[in-house]
Formats: structure tokens, sequence, C-alpha cells
């Protein structure tokens, strides 16, 4: 259910806390600060179910629901079960088993859809007292003294929040780093992603020999670039998310239809043609382009950026939604410590501990993109307790310094490539 909308009226409305963006971390960071009593406001420009990409979570995420109080209704919505990830490249075939971790915690997920899934988090947080309110947006934002947002109703009514505290949530709206001219270039090269859902109509037991694992998502690597890759994401319903991600100049004009173009790649990578050859589209294609983005600073003392809205760096290894609930969790952390009286340095004891996980995550990718990761990913004879470390930074645990491919990550990683290699 979506919580009843209240009547803005002329002088602001006072809140501990306003949260921009009803998504997963969002409604994470809503109902982590809602159990300690804060006043909690929430504004959402759409109206859930809405689209969004990002259907593959990662088993870290688990630990984070858990926090919140909301894995239960995540548990027993029937969503896609996940326990790994699977990679194919020119015939080699590979697969993560994220039960099998060199982390503590959870070591399954599930596979969503998005649409309903964010409306879930966000009904369930709503269940538990969260004000959501949809159909609003922030136009302005004044940080001179206590924070102030304009904000404008679903009927193009204007009215004020004053907060405390302001968490953005908005993903790749990335209302704050617009409003108050955070954007900075992101270190990653510009990409872009064409995909869509499909009604799958997979047959494994006709060609055994092109298995398929629907707890698992499949990345394969074009056959003949490595910079092009593409997910598969089995959802529980015989659809899948499918997509191809490359550098624009590789994938051809992306200005017209973009269904022959994604189809003309699924084509031209054996499995995908092989598990996809009766599979039908069941929405229009859909465009992700120049994605990743970065800030000058992810937080202060008036605010604080969550997820996308604050970095934002490649969907290869699903680190999104994951990078999302992590800094919804730690900003709630420093915001409640904040809010009770207590001094925070947001510098260190927010952004600086986001950073060791999106960092993380950041080696890997680059690694990918440069073929050395891929070299990993397929070698033939992999230390089993290598594997394992590697096994938990697929499972979203880029936190876990205990792991000395996190701890380590730049230099670990180029031991083992050059292993691989040799």
């Amino acid at each position: 259910m979506q919580s009843a909308q209240q009547v803005p009226s002329r002088s602001p409305q006072h809140f501990d806390v306003a949260i921009i963006g009803a998504g997963p971390s969002g409604s994470v960071a809503a109902s982590l600060l809602h159990q300690q009593g804060k006043q909690v406001i929430v504004i959402e420009k759409q109206h859930f179910p809405r689209f969004s990409i990002g259907e593959s979570l990662l088993p870290c995420c688990m630990n984070v629901l858990e926090q919140a109080n909301l894995i239960e209704a995540v548990n027993q919505a029937g969503f896609q079960f996940k326990n790994g990830a699977a990679f194919n490249s020119q015939g080699r075939y590979t697969e993560f088993d994220f039960t099998d971790k060199f982390s503590v915690g959870h070591g399954t997920t599930f596979q969503v859809e998005r649409g309903s899934f964010d409306k879930l988090l966000a009904d369930t947080a709503a269940e538990q007292g969260v004000n959501i309110r949809y159909g609003h947006s922030v136009e302005q934002i004044d940080l001179q003294g206590a924070p102030l947002l304009d904000v404008v109703d679903e009927h193009g009514q204007p009215y004020q929040i004053q907060a405390k505290y302001i968490l953005d949530a908005s993903g790749f709206g990335r209302v704050l780093p617009r409003l108050l001219d955070l954007e900075i270039p992101s270190s990653l090269p510009t990409r872009s992603a064409v995909f869509t859902h499909i009604e799958d109509n997979i047959d494994t037991l006709s060609d055994p020999e092109f298995e398929f694992d629907r707890d698992k998502i499949l990345i394969s690597v074009h056959p003949e670039n490595k910079d092009i890759w593409y997910w598969l994401i089995p959802f529980s319903n015989g659809r899948c998310s499918v997509g191809v991600v490359g550098e624009p100049h590789l994938l051809g004009d992306l200005n017209g239809d973009l269904q022959p173009i994604l189809q003309r790649f699924i084509n031209e990578e054996p499995r995908l043609k092989q598990l996809l050859s009766k599979a039908k589209f069941v929405r229009e294609c859909a465009l992700l382009q120049g994605y990743s983005a970065n800030v000058k600073t992810l937080a202060s003392d008036k605010f604080a950026l969550l997820g996308n809205a604050g970095e934002f760096l490649d969907p290869v290894f699903s680190s999104g939604v994951t990078i999302a609930m992590q800094s919804a969790a730690l900003a709630s952390q420093c915001l409640l410590k904040q809010l009770d009286g207590e001094k925070v340095d947001w510098q260190q004891q927010y952004a600086q501990p986001l950073m060791v996980g999106v960092d993380t995550f950041r080696t890997y990718v680059e690694a990918w993109y440069d073929g050395r990761f891929q070299d990993v990913i397929f070698y033939p004879d992999a230390d089993p307790k290598i594997k394992q470390m590697i096994c938990s930074i697929l499972a979203g645990y880029a936190w876990d310094e205990s792991n000395p491919f996190v701890a380590d990550s730049e230099r670990r990683l180029k031991l083992v490539v050059e292993l691989c290699r040799a």
C-alpha cells in the first residue's frame, strides 16, 4: 500500500530527516531511522511500481535488509532464488557458488523485477509507519541554515520542508548533485547498455550442452570483443532481463530502434543465441548511457548522498543496489549519532568507509574491461581458497577487510593475474 498523501501547508513542515527517493536506499534508510524514533519524510517523484534497472541482487544486500526489518517481506514475495553467478566466454563456462565464499554472511539472495521489488520495500517501510509522498519532487535546496527543501506535489502545488538533515536516495535522478553543483566526471569510460525483458522460453532439455541455471545470473563475453558483454537475469515468472553493454561506438547507432541492435548482439554469442532462440520481447528496449558518475563530496553535516546519487560504477557485477543499501546503512548509523547530539566527521565516518567497498568494486570493474579479471574468472585450475575470496567480492562483501582481495585488492589481483597468465 502507499502511505496517505498529506495536504501541503504554507509554513515549512518540520522533520528530523528528509529522504529524496523511495528506492532501495531510501526505503532502507527510512526504515532504519524510523525504528529509532526519528521523524522521517520520503519524497518520491514517481508513483510505484515503476521500471528500474538493477535486477540481480547480491547476498550482502540481505544483511542490510535484515537490519531494516525488510527481509521477511522479501523472502515471502516469490522472487527468483539466486545462489551465484555464471560466466561464459568463447565456449568456456564457469560458476561461482555464493555459499562457498570467504566472508561470513548470507550466501543467497534473489533476482527481482525492480518495479515490484522497490514497491515491496517502500510499502513495507510505509506499513512500519514511514511517511512516503509519491508524485512529489524536490525543486530547490537551501542549506544556509537548517536544510530547507522546496517541493512541488503531484498537483503542481509548492510547499516547503525543513529538516535537520537530507539523504539523497534519488538514484540516477541525482537530485542534490544537480542542485548543489556536485557533479564531476567519472574516471571510467563512457559506456551504454541496451536492455529489455523477454519471455525467455528457455528449454535446456533439448540441448544439454547449453546448460542454464535459473538460480544464477549469466554474464557472457562477446566472442570477438572482450569490451562487450551481456547479462541474462532469470525471473521467477519465466521472464528474463537481458542486456548488452559496451562503449557506444561498439554498439552502433543508438538513436533509432534498439531491438534490432540487441537481437543482433544476442545472435553473435553462440550460447545466448541457442538459449534465447524461442525468446519473445515483452517490453520496448531501453537505453542507459553515460551511466558512470562521481561527485565532489559524498556528505556534509547537512546532507549525504546514497547509492547512485553519489557514485555509480558499472552494472557488470550487479553492485549498484548493494552499494545503495550499504550506503543507507552507514549513513543511518552516522545520522543517528548526529541527531542525538554527537559530533560526526562525515568524511571519516561515512565517506571513507563507504569508499572501501566502492573502490574494491572499481578495481575489479576496471580489471574486467582490461581483460585481467576475465583471465582470472576463466582460469581452469583456480585455487579453491583464492576462488572463495573472489567469490566474496562477487557476492557483494566488498567491505570485508579481513579478505585480502578487499584489503589489498590491486596487489592481490595483480599476483593472481600473473599466476593465471604464467
